[in-house]
């Protein structure tokens, strides 16, 4: 595989965010530890608290929630002050607050751009969740708010910065596997009646949005290219009332332009673990639980040799692995290895499949 400016440039910042995640490559930082305010208390929210605690350069400064008992928990719990808790409606004053340098959005899909906006416009960086919006425009939106207000943004792709996914991207870019043919990749579930996901208006689409993006964005970052062409369909299998307003099942292909051809699947109607696979001329590996918080295993056969590389890494070290890089672009004015512009252009391949899938953005 050639290896282009631009592959060398992106592995070189893959590079740097590994030597971020290993405890004895991470050194006691006498810079202050950035402030984070964490814009909704779901689940997620959670494990990149206990993520940043990790850390040695980032800190939980402020809460946002609508919830006021349940933020009051939590900032108990983490030496957070009741004067930093906000509410969505008073969220702007958090402007005032010097102790938050940063968010992170964890809300659902649909309230992302919002919140990006005005934290901008409030002064602080944004970390936000996956997927970065809910459309195109929006996702531009956002990326031209935080350059207005000189902010960084970020968004948590944190397969970005976890060692299975940097170690299986440098097989390739070091040419262990030969020349990359195919790649296959999956990761659904079967989702439970009442969850906010199986809302169009809040999360914007089915499971392309919450999981499948994990497949197309690792198709991405494995080859180091933008996808040329794609085709895609969908359907509804189970009527029972949970796909009344999103797809139940996608799958898409997509043709590179080195001619690599990657097929991908997502659902919510079925336990699908994520997965990775990619077929080169000398061998072929897989990570199972590609996209999982633990658990990752690279296996595979290169040049006759058996590859066997279990990941005995815990959650929440991927939540610990991208706060941790951010903060160190901040208090170093670097700019992080997933900008607002990787989550638009993922965003735009999100709108090519459901154009070709016939389903209505």
């Amino acid at each position: 595989m050639t290896i282009t400016r631009r592959d060398f440039s992106r592995l070189a910042a893959f590079g740097a965010a590994a030597h971020l995640i290993p405890a004895s490559a991470r050194a006691q930082s006498s810079e202050k530890k950035i402030g984070y305010a964490v814009i909704g208390l779901g689940r997620i929210a959670g494990h990149f608290i206990a993520g940043a605690h990790a850390t040695n350069n980032s800190q939980i400064t402020a809460l946002v929630s609508g919830h006021r008992d349940k933020a009051e928990k939590i900032a108990a719990q983490n030496n957070i002050p009741s004067s930093s808790i906000y509410s969505y409606e008073n969220f702007d004053e958090i402007a005032r607050n010097p102790a938050v340098d940063a968010v992170y959005v964890a809300l659902p899909n649909s309230m992302h751009a919002e919140y990006t906006i005005r934290a901008a416009k409030a002064g602080k960086h944004v970390l936000c969740e996956k997927p970065m919006a809910t459309s195109v425009e929006d996702c531009e939106k956002m990326i031209a708010a935080c350059k207005a207000a000189n902010k960084k943004l970020m968004v948590a792709y944190r397969c970005h910065y976890e060692p299975t996914n940097l170690r299986s991207i440098k097989l390739i870019r070091d040419g262990v596997l030969g020349q990359v043919q195919t790649i296959q990749s999956a990761f659904g579930f079967n989702i439970a009646k009442g969850e906010w996901r199986l809302s169009k208006a809040l999360a914007g689409g089915g499971p392309l949005y919450d999981v499948g993006i994990y497949s197309l964005n690792a198709c991405r970052y494995l080859t180091g290219e933008e996808p040329g062409h794609i085709s895609a369909y969908s359907s509804v299998i189970d009527h029972d009332g949970r796909f009344n307003e999103v797809e139940e099942n996608v799958s898409w292909s997509m043709h590179f332009p080195s001619g690599i051809l990657a097929s991908c699947s997502t659902t919510y109607g079925a336990n699908m673990g994520g997965y990775f696979r990619v077929y080169g001329s000398k061998g072929w590996f897989q990570v199972d639980n590609a996209f999982a918080y633990d658990g990752l295993h690279l296996r595979g056969e290169l040049s006759g040799k058996q590859l066997d590389e279990p990941n005995p890494s815990k959650d929440p070290s991927h939540f610990q692995a991208e706060s941790e890089h951010f903060s160190h672009c901040l208090q170093n004015n670097l700019e992080p290895q997933s900008p607002g512009e990787e989550g638009l252009r993922d965003m735009q391949y999100i709108a090519q499949i459901y154009k070709s899938a016939g389903i209505a953005v």
